[in-house]
């Protein structure tokens, strides 16, 4: 194992972890090293081996028994992953981000509860327009509303997908296009929440494939220009 540089300790001590993770040298259910043997190992202080650590658990890689120590939890390693995925085209992103918004509102379809209702046509009204604070206010009262559609399926494992997504996408689309995307109107955003409503799966995921739709056309038009 690597000592951590002093550029910045932490990550460097995460990442000397997450190396012997994902080479195999500690095997998924084994015990890792305890704060003290790490502390050595890495020429660190006993904070910064709880601050990787933590990290480390927060990333799925570890897990932490009260009384018994920390366990590797899994050697895939989901930064790098990510990382991948943000290297992606705009275009393999956003169908992506489409793909989850649809089979979000089909399972909310299923799954919600009137509070998830109530929730979505709060944060709709709230929406407004772009002349209500600027571009940027606008932008996350959108993203908080269609947030609500996701989180209203229940699968937590897509709300964290929604969220990795929907920021890379802004990033590129920062970096990569000078125009706009076209923005649906209310009409469409309200047509998922109905949608949603109905308990309809299908009719659901085809709302949403609607809205989708026009920006998916331009988004074609502007990168094969």
């Amino acid at each position: 194992m690597q000592p951590a540089t002093r550029t910045n300790l932490t990550d460097s001590a995460a990442d000397s972890l997450r190396a012997e993770i994902v080479s195999g040298r500690w095997a998924v259910g084994e015990r890792i090293p305890n704060e003290a043997a790490l502390t050595d190992l890495l020429s660190v202080s006993r904070g910064t081996v709880r601050e990787a650590v933590r990290a480390l658990v927060s990333q799925g890689l570890l897990d932490t028994r009260q009384g018994s120590g920390t366990y590797v939890r899994s050697a895939v390693d989901p930064s790098a992953a990510l990382d991948r995925v943000k290297r992606a085209g705009l275009r393999d992103q956003w169908e992506t981000r489409a793909a989850l918004d649809a089979e979000a509102a089909r399972l909310a379809a299923q799954r919600h509860t009137p509070a998830d209702l109530v929730k979505m046509r709060r944060l709709l009204e709230a929406r407004g327009t772009v002349a209500d604070g600027g571009h940027e206010a606008f932008i996350r009262r959108d993203i908080a509303f269609h947030k609500s559609v996701v989180e209203a399926s229940g699968n937590l494992a897509m709300i964290e997908l929604y969220d990795f997504f929907t920021g890379a996408i802004a990033e590129t689309i920062k970096a990569t296009l000078a125009g706009e995307l076209p923005e649906p109107d209310a009409p469409a955003h309200a047509a998922i929440v109905d949608a949603v409503a109905s308990g309809d799966p299908d009719r659901a995921a085809a709302a949403v494939r609607a809205f989708m739709a026009p920006v998916l056309l331009e988004l074609d038009r502007l990168l094969d220009q």
